[in-house]
């Protein structure tokens, strides 16, 4: 299947050679074009110097590696070989690699010529960090008005009549080609419709009006677009009363509703490892006791349930939308525990302190579980074996 990574690359110009690699048939490239629409992410078209940007890397040359900048409509930048790395480089091949995301800094903007010149050298750990949090958020706002503008014709209900004129000026010109050539029996020659060009046009341009009017300035008043959709899942009034403009009716649904759909955080699955042994006179009661101290530290967003595993192996667990939270109430859970067990002569150690859990390890604990609750019912059997003769 062809995919918009594929048609994005499909046409490019080596900058080095300054010559076409791929030139698709029209038809080809309208439905590349209807498959991705590309967008920049931000009000400014050019990134400002010393701004942290991720770029996918398109070409390896002899002077450096040309990429493109994915935050900024997919625009061409350079990094210099020199600007690579601190280090002696030894094999550029190491140090980056077509069609691998990277984390650079802004060097200089020509902006008559185009010309952006980046730096993956000079950015830090902590700066990586930062920028992918960044992209990651602006990736997430992109595809929410990506679906919004798909569901709607347009931020006021009527299709922009600039971009409607020139899909039917363009279908007009390409029935004309076909007729021409049909007449001079050329017929296979002729131009083949685009079907999806007028589709994609109309769906970018509703993109840039909802940037325009919605996102953008949201961004201005909460930092970024995303914290501001964060915040309308519980406060969208607040949030949207905000903007200079009101949005219709049709929009506001569709973009509250996706908003929903995408941004409310799905509960995540939490476990903590415990041993716990009493050996004085109150035993297993002791350790029941202390249990029900743990399970008490429980909230209503936070329930912790207490199993055994296979004694002294007990395990807390949880589901909850909030990690953090849900880790520091496991926390107090085994500090109850333990102050419990050792008021009755207990001992606590923590095998496996509270972590979210994948579905593969909750697979090897509840088969962990069913092979000690196979063994304690042959032990069992051997009992009552025993008690019979």
């Amino acid at each position: 299947m062809l995919t918009g990574e594929s048609c994005a690359t499909a046409r490019w110009w080596a900058a080095d050679q300054q010559e076409a690699i791929v030139d698709l048939p029209s038809s080809l490239l309208a439905l590349c074009r209807y498959l991705e629409i590309i967008m920049r992410y931000y009000e400014q078209r050019y990134p400002e110097v010393d701004e942290l940007v991720m770029v996918q890397v398109r070409q390896i040359a002899e002077m450096g590696a040309y990429v493109k900048l994915l935050e900024y409509d997919n625009i061409e930048g350079m990094i210099l070989l020199s600007e690579l790395s601190r280090r002696r480089i030894r094999s550029i091949q190491k140090l980056i690699r077509v069609g691998r995301n990277e984390v650079v800094v802004v060097l200089r903007v020509d902006k008559e010529k185009g010309y952006i010149d980046l730096s993956k050298r000079r950015v830090s750990p902590e700066d990586i960090t930062k920028c992918e949090e960044r992209y990651m958020k602006s990736k997430t706002v992109a595809s929410i008005i990506r679906h919004v503008a798909s569901k709607v014709p347009s931020i006021n209900g009527e299709l922009p009549k600039a971009v409607d004129e020139k899909a039917e000026a363009e279908a007009a010109e390409q029935k004309r080609a076909r007729r021409v050539a049909k007449k001079e029996g050329h017929e296979e020659d002729a131009p083949p419709p685009e079907e999806g060009t007028a589709a994609s046009s109309n769906e970018e341009e509703r993109m840039e009006l909802l940037y325009e009017k919605i996102a953008w300035p949201l961004g201005k008043k909460y930092g970024h677009p995303y914290d501001a959709f964060k915040l309308a899942l519980t406060e969208p009034d607040v949030v949207f009363s905000s903007l200079p403009n009101p949005i219709p009716p049709a929009t506001y649904s569709v973009l509250t509703s996706t908003i929903a759909r995408r941004l409310t955080p799905q509960p995540i699955k939490l476990r903590a490892d415990i041993e716990l042994t009493c050996y004085t006179p109150a035993g297993i009661n002791a350790i029941k006791k202390a249990l029900r101290a743990g399970e008490q530290q429980s909230s209503e967003t936070v329930p912790i349930k207490a199993k055994l595993v296979a004694p002294p192996l007990y395990v807390l667990s949880t589901n909850a939308t909030d990690k953090y939270a849900a880790v520091d109430r496991l926390e107090r859970a085994i500090e109850s525990i333990q102050s419990a067990i050792e008021d009755q002569g207990g001992s606590l150690v923590v095998k496996m302190k509270p972590k979210a859990v994948s579905e593969t390890e909750e697979q090897d604990l509840a088969q962990l579980m069913a092979k000690a609750g196979q063994e304690n019912a042959e032990v069992s059997g051997d009992e009552d074996e025993e008690e019979a003769v």
